[in-house]
C-alpha cells in the first residue's frame, strides 16, 4: 500500500505552506488542477487514504465526502486544518484496513479475522502477513521467497517453520470455512487466487 496522499485544488498559498513543512507529515501532497487529473493520480498511486482540499465543490461521484475538505471560511488555521486531515486519514485508514476482500472473504486486519458469510476466524500476526502476501503475488511463491519475505529472512530458520505455519493456516481454513482451495499449491509454490 502506498503511503496516504492529500491533494489540493485551486488553493496554492496552502499548498505551498503545506508543501515547504510535508517532512513533518505522514502524508504525501500534491496540487491538481481538475477532478480527472486527481482521480487519475489516485488510481495511479493505487492509495487507500486520501484527502482533497480544495475551495470549490467536487462532483465526482466515485469520491467518498469524507475524502474532501472544502475549505470555504478565510482565515485558515493550519492546525485545526493539519488535524482534520489527519483524523480523516486514520478514520479511512481504519476503515481499509476493516474490510479487506480476499477471493470470497473479508480479512479484518483491525479485529485479525477473516470471515465468510456468518463463520469468523481469529488468525495470527503471521497467518496474516502470510495471506496478505500470498494474495498480492502473481504467481505462486516457493517457500524460500515466503522464508525471506514474511519472516524477514532469518539463516536459522528452517524452511520446516515455514511449511507449518501454511499447514496450520490451511487446515484452520478448512476445519472453520470448509475450504480446502484458500491457499493452493503446486509444484512452484503457494498462491491465492
Amino acid at each position: 500500500m502506498s503511503k496516504s496522499a492529500v491533494y489540493i485544488s485551486n488553493f496554492k498559498v496552502l499548498y505551498n505552506i503545506i508543501f515547504e513543512i510535508k517532512n513533518f507529515f505522514n502524508f504525501d501532497i500534491f496540487e491538481f488542477q481538475s477532478e480527472k487529473s486527481i482521480l487519475d493520480e489516485q488510481k495511479k498511486r493505487e492509495s487507500n487514504s486520501f484527502i482533497i482540499i480544495t475551495k470549490d465543490k467536487f462532483s465526482s461521484k466515485t469520491i467518498n465526502n469524507k475524502q474532501v475538505i472544502i475549505i470555504e471560511g478565510l482565515p485558515l488555521n493550519l492546525i485545526s486544518l493539519v488535524e482534520t486531515i489527519n483524523s480523516n486519514l486514520l478514520m479511512q485508514q481504519f476503515n481499509f484496513q476493516s474490510n479487506i476482500i480476499i477471493k470470497n472473504y473479508k480479512l479484518d486486519l483491525n479485529s485479525r479475522q477473516i470471515s465468510n458469510q456468518n463463520k469468523k476466524l481469529k488468525l495470527t500476526e503471521r497467518e496474516i502477513q502470510i495471506v496478505l502476501f500470498l494474495k498480492k503475488q502473481k504467481k505462486p511463491i516457493n517457500i524460500n521467497t515466503l522464508q525471506k519475505e514474511v519472516w524477514g529472512y532469518v539463516e536459522d530458520l528452517e524452511t520446516h517453520t515455514v511449511e507449518t505455519h501454511i499447514y496450520r493456516l490451511r487446515k484452520k481454513i478448512k476445519n472453520n470455512f470448509d475450504d480446502q482451495n484458500f491457499i493452493k499449491s503446486d509444484k512452484k509454490g503457494y498462491f491465492i487466487q
